[in-house]
C-alpha cells in the first residue's frame, strides 16, 4: 500500500481517455460516493459515465472496494479508509456464442 492517505481508484481501459491514460488515480473521500465525486471533479466528463441523470450509480457500472462489490455492502455510502482501493468495472454485453 501507498504511504499517502488517499483512496486508490483503478480506472478501466474504456474510461482512461478521461484520465489522460492513467490506470490508477488517487482521490480523497470518506465514502465511495465522495471518492467518485472527487474523481468526477478531477476528470470532467467521467462522472456522467458513472452516474445517471439522477446522480445514481449506473446499473452497468460495478464498483468494488478492496475486491467487494459495494452493492453488497452499503452502495455509494460504503465507508472508506486511507489506502483503500476502488475498482470500477463496467459490465460488458455479450456471452458465450456456442
Amino acid at each position: 500500500m501507498s504511504t499517502d492517505d488517499g483512496i486508490h481508484v483503478l480506472i478501466p481501459t474504456p474510461l482512461r481517455g478521461f484520465t489522460g491514460g492513467e490506470a490508477r488515480v488517487d482521490v480523497h473521500g470518506g465514502t465511495v460516493g465522495e471518492a467518485l465525486e472527487a474523481l468526477a471533479v478531477k476528470f470532467p466528463g467521467l462522472g456522467e459515465r458513472l452516474h445517471d441523470e439522477d446522480g445514481q450509480l449506473r446499473r452497468f457500472v460495478n464498483v468494488f472496494v478492496n475486491g467487494q462489490n459495494v452493492r453488497d455492502i452499503a452502495g455509494t455510502a460504503t465507508e472508506l479508509s486511507p489506502g483503500d482501493e476502488i475498482g470500477i468495472i463496467p459490465a460488458m454485453a455479450g456471452g458465450d456464442a456456442s
